[in-house]
C-alpha cells in the first residue's frame, strides 16, 4: 500500500504528534508498506529519509502551547506536488483542523482521507466560530481516528460524528532495552534515597512542574539521597526557581534529549512523575516510562487514569496537590515490592500500545476508507489562500 502521512507541526522541534507520526511511519515501513511523510521543516533539516520538508515554520499559539506550523500559497503548492508525486492509496493527516499542511492536504486530496485527532479540546465556542471551514474539511475526510476517549468525545459532541479510538503507540523494545545513564539511578535506601524523573517543557503551566518541584523540596529535606533528573527544553535558572540553594545540586538537568537519550533517561529513575494539571488527551510519556519498566506516579487526570488502567499500572495522586504527590513518592520509594507490582502490571498493559499492534489497527481503518471510496477520485474545487 502507498501511504501518505501529513504532520501539521514542525519536525525541527520535537513533540508528541511528531514522534507519533515518525513511529507510525516506521512501523508501517516495517510491515512492508511504502510511506512518505510531509511536515513543516527547513530544506536543510536533518530528517529521516521518508520525510519530505514542507517549508519553514512559524510559531502559532494552540491548545495552551505554541505550535510551529506552515501555511499559505507556497505551502499549498508543495502539498499538491507531494500528493501528485505520491499517488497514494490513502492519505493520513494528523490534526486536520490546525492551520497548517494537514488542513491543506485534506482540501487538496482527491482520494480516501483518514484523519487522526490527538487533541481533547472542549472549547466548543471556538469550534462553532469556525464551523464553515471545519465542515468543508470534514466533508473530505473518509474515516476518523481519535487517540483517546477524550479526543473521540470531541468528535461526538462537537463535530457531528464519531471516530475509531486507537491509542498512541510506543516502541516497547526500544525503551525496555535501553541502558541507564552512567551513575543512575543510584542508591534508594528506605527513608534516604531514590531518584525521580520528569521530561517535558517545565516552564509550560499545564505540565505541572511546580507541583513536582514543591513535592521534591519537601521530601529532599528528610531524604538526603533523593535526586531529581529533568530533561526537556528550558533554562537551568528557570528550573531552579523556587528551589532552595542547598538543594539545587540534587537536580540534574539534561536539557533537550534525543529519542535514544529519552529512553536511557527513563531507565535511569526509580519513579517517573507526571504532575500535569490539564490539557492532556492521552499521556504518551506514561506509556514510554511503562515500556522502560519504570514505575509511574501521575496526576489523576482522566487521560492518565485510562492509560494506567485506573491505577493498577501506576500510582495516581490528586491533580495539583504537592503534599499528596510527596506522600505517594515517599511510600513507593520505601516499598520496592509495590513498585515491582505496578511495573509488572504496566508491562502487561503497555503491550497493547506496542507500535506493530497499533499500526495493524490503523491499517484496518485505511482499508475501510479505501473500500468506502471504491476508487473514486474527487474533483478539487477548493481555491488556495492568497
Amino acid at each position: 500500500m502507498r501511504i501518505g502521512i501529513v504532520c501539521p507541526y514542525s519536525f525541527d522541534v520535537p513533540g508528541g504528534v511528531q514522534n507519533h507520526v515518525m513511529d507510525l511511519a516506521e512501523a508501517l515501513l516495517g510491515l512492508g508498506h511504502e510511506v512518505s511523510v510531509l511536515a513543516p521543516a527547513d530544506e536543510d533539516s536533518e530528517l529521516p529519509p521518508y520525510v519530505v520538508p514542507a517549508g519553514r515554520s512559524v510559531p502559532f499559539p494552540y491548545n495552551g502551547s505554541v505550535a510551529r506550523i506552515t501555511f499559505g500559497p507556497l505551502s499549498t503548492a508543495r502539498v499538491r506536488r507531494w500528493l501528485a508525486r505520491g499517488d497514494f492509496d490513502v492519505l493520513h493527516v494528523h490534526e486536520p483542523f490546525v492551520l497548517s499542511v494537514s488542513l491543506l492536504a485534506v482540501l487538496s486530496a482527491r482520494g480516501p482521507v483518514v484523519a487522526t485527532f490527538h487533541t481533547a479540546m472542549t472549547r466548543s465556542k471556538a469550534l462553532a466560530a469556525a464551523q464553515g471551514m471545519l465542515q468543508l474539511v470534514l466533508e473530505r475526510i473518509t474515516a476518523r481516528i481519535a487517540v483517546s476517549a477524550l479526543a473521540r468525545k470531541l468528535q461526538v459532541e462537537h463535530l457531528d460524528g464519531g471516530a475509531v479510538e486507537i491509542p498512541n503507540g510506543v516502541a516497547v523494545g526500544k525503551f525496555a532495552g535501553a541502558e541507564p545513564l552512567p551513575g543512575w539511578p543510584g542508591p534508594s535506601g528506605v527513608g534516604t534515597g531514590g531518584t525521580l524523573g520528569f521530561l517535558g517543557r517545565f516552564t509550560e503551566a499545564r505540565k505541572g512542574f511546580p507541583v513536582l518541584r514543591d513535592a521534591f523540596v519537601d521530601l529532599a529535606r528528610s531524604r538526603p539521597g533523593l535526586r531529581l533528573l529533568v530533561a526537556g527544553p528550558g533554562d537551568l535558572t528557570d528550573l531552579h526557581e523556587g528551589v532552595p540553594v542547598e538543594l539545587r545540586d540534587r537536580i540534574t538537568f539534561l536539557g533537550r534529549v534525543s529519542e535514544e537519550e529519552k529512553a536511557r533517561m527513563l531507565r535511569s529513575v526509580d519513579l517517573y512523575v507526571a504532575p500535569n494539571i490539564g490539557g492532556e488527551s492521552f499521556g504518551m510519556i506514561l506509556t514510554e516510562a511503562m515500556a522502560a519498566g519504570t514505575t509511574v506516579v501521575a496526576s489523576d487526570l482522566d487521560a492518565f487514569r485510562r492509560v494506567l488502567d485506573g491505577g493498577r499500572a501506576g500510582r495516581l495522586f490528586p491533580t495539583g496537590d504537592p503534599a499528596a504527590l510527596a506522600a505517594a513518592v515517599s511510600d513507593l520509594l520505601d516499598d520496592p515490592a509495590a513498585r515491582a507490582e505496578l511495573s509488572a502490571c504496566a508491562s502487561q498493559v503497555v503491550a497493547a500500545f506496542d507500535w506493530p499492534t497499533v499500526a495493524r489497527r490503523v491499517l484496518e481503518v485505511y482499508a475501510t476508507a479505501i473500500e468506502a471510496t471504491d476508487g473514486r477520485v474527487m474533483d478539487v474545487e477548493w481555491t488556495a489562500p492568497s
